[in-house]
């Protein structure tokens, strides 16, 4: 079971029984999930925006090299 469904299970047992506490707490456990994969997208758009950057690059390269060099087909 995930975190964010365990919260849910609190929050919704404290809210049946009325118990405040049990209820903040599952919903501060959903929130912590929430900001966890948050981060975890962050690091995986990064992650893929330097991969693209790195292919730029090469492509980029592979193309001057193709070319003849800085001064292109003079």
């Amino acid at each position: 079971m995930s975190e964010k469904a365990k919260g849910k299970a609190k929050e919704a047992y404290g809210a049946m029984t009325g118990d405040e506490g049990k209820k903040a707490e599952g919903q501060a456990r959903q929130r912590k999930e929430s900001a966890r994969e948050e981060r975890e997208q962050q690091k995986r758009t990064k992650a893929e925006q330097n991969k693209a950057e790195r292919a730029e690059k090469s492509r980029d390269k592979q193309e001057r090299k193709d070319k003849g060099g800085l001064l292109g087909n003079l």
